[in-house]
Formats: structure tokens, C-alpha cells, sequence
């Protein structure tokens, strides 16, 4: 049996993670959060594709030509989530749960951190729990497809919502 893919999305900057503002984002690298979720997938049962780009672009170019084979996508959009609302038409185009995660608490930050164009299309919003935020948005991601597996009769859209097939 083949196991759900889940699309694990990074944003700008976020290959420079564990050196920049460690105060802010902490040490550990990229590459370290890509194997945390590797392992959460192993346990949740989820194949992960793990993605880092800082161009815009290449985010969506990567949510269209995954559309039909990841069953849901973890995203941290980094700064595009204040500024992108073609990001955010991304997303909703592909009618998967989207799980949006930030390593730090942006409500805590800058006030222009304080808006996510991405938010209006999760299923949920993790925020301020450092890089342990991808293994809970993975757990939250298992949760979602199973429910959506064992209800035939309901779809989940990206927003969350259930309706009728």
C-alpha cells in the first residue's frame, strides 16, 4: 500500500536557518528539520517531499505539479505569508489541507507579521513552537487524512471544511 505524500513547503530565507537570527529561529539547519519530518513520516505513515525555494514562483510551479499526487501540504511560506496572494490562489487551486506553520510566534513580532494572506486557506495555523512546528503540522496532517479516508461520503477542502462528494 502506498503511502500519502504530504508536501513539506519552505519559503525565502529558511535555507539559512541556524545561522540567521538564531535568537529568533534557533540553531538547528534546514537540513535538520528536513530529517524531524522524515522521521514523523516514517511514524505517521506519511511520505514526505521536503522543499526549500526563495523564489515565489517556484513554490507554486512545485503546488501545481504536485497537485494530484501530494494528499496535503505543510507550508511555511516565510515572508510571502504577508505578501502573496498568488501563494495563497495556489493553495486554494489545489483543494488539499494546507497546514501553515511558522517557527516563530509572528503575532509577537513586527505588526506587518501579523497578517497571513496563506491563513484563509489552512486547515490549520501552527505558530511559536520553534521547528517542532512541522512535526506537530505532520501529526495534525495524519489526522486530517484519516478522517478524510474513513468518511467516503465527506471531502476535506483545503480550508478544512467537509462537504458532500
Amino acid at each position: 500500500m502506498e503511502l500519502p505524500s504530504v508536501l513539506v513547503l519552505n519559503g525565502p530565507n529558511l535555507n539559512l536557518l541556524g545561522t540567521r537570527e538564531p535568537a529568533v529561529y534557533g540553531y538547528e539547519t534546514l537540513d535538520d528539520v528536513a530529517n524531524r519530518c522524515r522521521e514523523a513520516g516514517k511514524r505517521l505513515k506519511l511520505a514526505i517531499d521536503f522543499r526549500q525555494s526563495n523564489a515565489e514562483h517556484q513554490l507554486i510551479d512545485w503546488l501545481h505539479e504536485t497537485r494530484t499526487q501530494a494528499a496535503g501540504i505543510v507550508i511555511n511560506p516565510a515572508a510571502y505569508t504577508h505578501t502573496s496572494v498568488a501563494l495563497a490562489d495556489a493553495l486554494s487551486a489545489v483543494a488539499r489541507p494546507v497546514i501553515e506553520v511558522h517557527i516563530s510566534n509572528v503575532h509577537q513580532r513586527e505588526a506587518f507579521r501579523h497578517h497571513s494572506f496563506v491563513s484563509a486557506v489552512a486547515s490549520g495555523i501552527i505558530v511559536g513552537c520553534g521547528t517542532q512546528g512541522y512535526v506537530l503540522a505532520l501529526e495534525r496532517m495524519a489526522t486530517l487524512l484519516s478522517a478524510e479516508s474513513t468518511t467516503p461520503s465527506t471531502t476535506q477542502t483545503a480550508t478544512g471544511k467537509k462537504g458532500a462528494q
